[in-house]
């Protein structure tokens, strides 16, 4: 288990060659099922008998984040049709139109943000650029007021994706506060509805009834917590594997055209979500070559997926011109990531922005020397020290 925090895509390899199905002993004492293979990987994603909601976990088998049922009703704990259902009502916040009218501001506020950390001369670029860029845009996107933004990610990365096992108050104490910073907002949203995601869901709450109120504060939680940290750190995911892989970042600065691909292949070498959000058996499964049985946790490996080389010519390298690159780094099937769409934009222009701005940007620490986030299920680095 150390080796999958310490060198995970040393242990994933070994793991494909050996034991692509493999029952491991969680930290938290639990066992579960490691699925490592592309193939293997792709297939359970999109599979009906492993279901997302937790009552088909067996008793015993499954302790996850204890979450009150005002945030526990999203759609990543949600089997058809009630997935079918919300994920439809929110995803005309995402189509290709709307994404799109955010690029301007995206833009003005990557700009701002530069502008802020130019005269410096050197900065944490994840601290002071790869983090308050998503927040600034999927609060806009909510309608979340600036005064109220400030605790986002001391409740979401500190406690809820890297909770400390020896202080549990602490992720309870983020949850009482996100639930509670929820409500008052959905209230205030209530009296003064405006132009902006939150009003329009309550309305379809209030006006249409194709919402409980459990489903409506839980989908707000859901779009505020996964509709910004994973980009974060595939923003400064990315900005890593450039400044350690100079002929690629050479490659980029000569042909800007190519951050499309660009994007897509960060996601693959070296994406924020190492894990898909786990699955539970219906029934009896068969993976790969191995039976699991019905209730027992199924985590399937994004991270491993994308760097088998059964899949993918010479994976452990980044290529930006990668022609085919069918990376599952934001799932597949019908939970596939539902701001996909909006993560691609804000790290196109994150990284156009950065690199235009600062032709003599490098690492200013030792590329081994950079800490990530001790969690099986984030893949994100804890400071970015850089100069320029």
């Amino acid at each position: 288990m150390t080796s999958l925090l310490t060198d995970p895509y040393g242990t994933y390899a070994e793991l494909r060659a050996e034991t692509p199905v493999r029952r491991i002993v969680g930290p938290d004492g639990l066992p579960f099922w490691l699925v490592t293979r592309y193939a293997d990987v792709r297939q359970a994603l999109a599979d009906p008998a492993l279901a997302l909601d937790k009552a088909h976990a067996a008793p015993g088998n499954y302790r996850g984040l204890s979450l009150p049922p005002a945030l526990d009703a999203n759609l990543l704990n949600m089997d058809p049709p009630d997935h079918t259902r919300i994920r439809r009502l929110v995803s005309q916040a995402f189509t290709p139109r709307r994404i799109g009218s955010l690029r301007a501001p995206i833009e003005r506020v990557a700009e701002r943000l530069l502008d802020a950390v130019e005269p410096l001369g050197r900065t944490d670029l994840l601290a002071n650029y790869a983090a308050p860029l998503p927040i600034a845009v999927i609060c806009d996107l909510l309608g979340v007021p600036e005064d109220d933004r400030r605790d986002f990610r001391a409740w979401t990365a500190d406690t809820l994706i890297t909770p400390d096992p020896a202080r549990p108050e602490q992720a309870r104490a983020a949850v009482a506060s996100m639930l509670g910073f929820l409500a008052g907002l959905i209230e205030r949203k209530r009296a003064e509805p405006a132009d902006d995601l939150l009003s329009d869901l309550i309305a379809v709450r209030d006006e249409q009834d194709r919402l409980s109120e459990d489903e409506l504060t839980s989908l707000a939680f859901l779009i505020l917590f996964a509709g910004y940290e994973n980009t974060v750190h595939l923003i400064a995911n990315a900005v890593l594997a450039l400044l350690t892989h100079p002929d690629q970042l050479a490659a980029l600065r000569a042909e800007p055209e190519l951050i499309a691909g660009a994007v897509e292949e960060f996601a693959r070498y070296d994406g924020p979500a190492p894990l898909a959000i786990r699955r539970f058996p219906r029934e009896d499964v068969t993976i790969g070559e191995v039976t699991v049985p019905a209730g027992e946790t199924v985590l399937l490996s994004l991270a491993s997926a994308n760097r088998d080389p059964e899949q993918f010519t010479d994976p452990d390298r980044l290529d930006l011109r990668r022609r085919e690159n069918g990376h599952l780094a934001l799932g597949h099937g019908i939970h596939y990531c539902l701001g996909a769409p909006l993560a691609r934009l804000e790290t196109s222009v994150a990284l156009t922005a950065l690199l235009r701005r600062f032709p003599g940007l490098a690492l200013d620490a030792p590329a081994g020397q950079l800490r990530h986030r001790p969690a099986l299920r984030a893949r994100g680095l804890l400071e970015l020290p850089v100069r320029y």
